[in-house]
């Protein structure tokens, strides 16, 4: 790496990049080591507040400083919003990093990267971004099934907020890693990824500091910038440094993602802890997984929703046939085709109130008991549980509308901790339901939105840290080796879970749900393993488009994770039946899994429902 200077201006040099500055522009140019360009930098970021928008009236002389390890480059901007406000580059061999930095007094909104308002005489007036040569863009959060290549003039989220609604699809991953990757090929069909280079784009913070919901990479024709908002939840008083942004080529975007976390923990913004999930201490004290963590799943959701969608009410009816006497005749018709799961999901809805770890009587009357004749037969058995959702909460305990109302649980609060850490000990705990693990579902409803109260001061993917670490901590103490699954592989949150659900093949809500799903779950499956690799893969089941696809699937996803089980005798979708050679298929899957795996096959036992075959 070499900073070069030149009668126009100045060049930092690296194998990797050349970074150069642009005579009377508010720009810098990003290119390949070659020389052909992938982005004008736009300097001009924008610091708003929720009462005032900060509007860059100018930019001064660009200060170098060469490093041992790097070179930093800063221009001081002047601010309609804050007392002083400088932008920062700093060039390593590798990549580079962009931070804002301000000084003034505010609660934070919305903050840009790569542009913004400027108020600059030779530029013109308005709202200013950096241009770019892009075409493509993967995000670090999968959001259009079926196309996870996009347009890279097209706006994508990373984020721990989402649903289906439009205009909110990011909910496969909440949030995934915080990255986007870039390419200068175009995206085709969406569902291969372009043979060009790439460039990644993320964002890294001190886990105190993610008071952000998410990150968001916005276009236009020719441009784009970064975005983080705080919605007010984060207040300056005196001085703020802004997250890093992290800008560096890779060879694809998985290559990008591993990159990018590499790069998260050796700026030390990664956990410290073993390197692979925590269970029991194995040789030399080395922390290992327990083994029947990868044994194959069954989740009972997507027969639910198949008898749901038979008894006319359709899959929205499907909570309500989340009952003992119906998971011992699914389990009982599965073994009687000789498929044993090893782990036993049980899923939406067999509590009394969501988050109060209470049985539904009337639905589970022994739910302790059946867990504990599972035991016997080796099986294990996981409590699906909905984040954030304030059904078994006092109102005061929860985050709040500016009247009052309930939005989510708020696990800033001391009081709703607490509550938190007894429902999880009702769980796992050797004196409750004494189940095996918790499958964590819903995170995407972190809650959002500037004028919501809470007890804080976390917000954002701080604040769905601080709900999981809850969960985990209370987990572990009453059960070192319960196992949590949930659909969080941003590296800074990923060490909370130990494995990573790869969530919904499908988005119901949209107008043709129907896609080639191994493409889509693969390339999910591929993010996982780039951005935490020391975390296991739970591959899901639901919702499968037709049997021919589930049985494609099913061939597929052993050699991907652990295989997870949604179905008994049909798919809900498209009404199918299952026929004798897919038992074939399950059978076999799953005992070619268990061999490579090394792990025992869970002993069959007499029918409890007293239906004894498919």
């Amino acid at each position: 790496m070499k900073l070069e200077r030149h009668a126009t201006g100045w060049t930092v040099a690296t194998a990797a990049y050349r970074l150069t500055s642009v005579a009377g522009r508010s720009s810098v140019l990003l290119s390949d080591s070659s020389g052909r360009p992938w982005a004008d930098l736009e300097l001009a970021g924008a610091v708003n507040t929720l009462t005032s928008r900060d509007e860059t009236v100018g930019i001064g002389a660009a200060e170098t400083e060469e490093r041992d390890r790097d070179i930093r480059i800063s221009w001081a901007l002047e601010s309609t919003c804050w007392r002083a406000k400088r932008v920062a580059i700093t060039c390593a061999d590798d990549g580079l990093t962009l931070r804002l930095e301000v000084e003034g007094d505010g609660a934070l909104g919305e903050v840009a990267f790569l542009g913004g308002w400027g108020l600059l005489p030779r530029a013109g007036t308005g709202w200013v971004e950096s241009g770019s040569r892009f075409a493509s863009l993967v995000s670090g959060a999968p959001h259009v099934p079926g196309r996870f290549v996009q347009s890279a003039q097209e706006t994508t989220v990373v984020s721990a907020a989402g649903g289906a609604e439009p205009g909110r699809p990011g909910w496969f991953f909440t949030p995934g890693p915080l990255c986007v990757s870039v390419s200068r090929a175009a995206p085709g069909s969406g569902r291969t990824l372009p043979r060009d280079a790439w460039l990644t784009l993320g964002v890294g913070a001190p886990m105190a500091a993610q008071g952000f919901t998410g990150l968001a990479y916005r276009a236009g024709a020719g441009s784009f910038h970064l975005a983080l908002d705080y919605e007010g939840h984060t207040r300056v008083d005196g001085s703020w440094v802004s997250p890093a942004i992290r800008i560096a080529p890779s060879a694809d975007p998985y290559a990008g993602i591993a990159r990018y976390r590499a790069w998260l923990e050796a700026e030390g913004l990664l956990p410290d802890g073993p390197s692979s999930p925590t269970g029991h201490a194995g040789d030399h004290g080395i922390e290992v997984a327990p083994a029947w963590w990868r044994q194959p799943m069954f989740c009972g959701w997507g027969a639910q929703c198949a008898e749901a969608v038979d008894a006319g009410t359709g899959m929205t009816g499907a909570a309500r046939l989340a009952t003992q006497e119906r998971y011992d005749r699914y389990l009982d018709r599965l073994a009687a085709v000789d498929i044993l799961p090893g782990t036993i999901e049980i899923d939406d809805k067999w509590e009394a109130a969501y988050g109060s770890g209470e049985p539904d009587r009337e639905k589970w009357p022994d739910l302790r008991g059946w867990i504990a004749r599972r035991h016997e037969r080796g099986q294990r058995v996981l409590l699906w549980w909905k984040a954030w959702d304030t059904e078994g909460f006092p109102a005061e305990h929860c985050v709040r509308t500016t009247d009052g109302r309930p939005v989510a649980v708020d696990p800033s609060n001391p009081a709703a901790r607490s509550l938190l850490r007894s429902a999880v000990a009702r769980m796992l705990g050797p004196d409750g339901l004494a189940a095996d693990g918790l499958k964590i579902d819903f995170t995407a409803r972190t809650p959002s939105g500037s004028s919501l109260r809470h007890h804080g001061p976390a917000w954002g993917i701080a604040l769905l840290r601080q709900l999981l670490e809850e969960i985990r901590d209370e987990a572990k103490r009453v059960n070192p080796e319960c196992l949590l699954v949930g659909q969080v592989p941003e590296p800074s949150l990923a060490h909370l879970l130990d494995m990573i659900r790869l969530n919904d093949m499908l988005r119901l809500d949209d107008p043709e749900p129907r896609i080639r799903i191994v493409p889509e779950m693969t390339h999910r499956a591929a993010i996982v393993r780039a951005a935490c690799p020391d975390r296991l893969i739970d591959t899901d089941d639901w919702c499968a488009p037709d049997l021919k696809q589930w049985r494609a699937w099913t061939r597929a996803k052993s050699a991907l994770g652990v295989p997870s089980l949604y179905y008994v005798d049909r798919l809900d979708l498209s009404g199918e039946r299952l026929e004798p050679r897919d038992h074939a298929l399950l059978r076999d899957t799953w005992a070619r899994y268990r061999r490579r795996e090394s792990l025992p096959e869970p002993a069959s036992a007499p029918s409890v429902s007293g239906v004894p075959s498919v």
